[in-house]
């Protein structure tokens, strides 16, 4: 039973993936598309945790962590760019 469900929750979040990747593709804006890229950052961390429920290990947890993180990172640095031009800056003085 519950295999089930956690076949048709994949299908389910790889239907959105699809989606979100056809928005990062022809978003109509940049921002449309940086929030579509965080979100398939979300979906493959969904994804990869159902695989773990799917196949009944906990081998992926840490995969799950780095996916995350670096789904934030990029969405901060993306939304910095948009915001100043520029991710590191190098004026010292500010």
């Amino acid at each position: 039973m519950i295999q089930t469900v956690v076949y048709i929750a994949l299908i389910c979040v790889a239907v959105a993936m699809i989606t979100l990747l056809y928005r990062v593709i022809k978003g109509p804006t940049l921002p449309d598309r940086i929030v579509a890229l965080d979100a398939l950052g979300v979906n493959i961390v969904a994804m990869v945790a159902l695989v773990c429920i799917a196949l009944d290990t906990n081998a992926f947890l840490e995969v799950i962590l780095l996916f995350g993180i670096l789904a934030f990172i990029g969405t901060v640095a993306f939304s910095k760019y948009l915001e100043k031009g520029v991710i590191i800056e190098n004026d010292r003085n500010s």
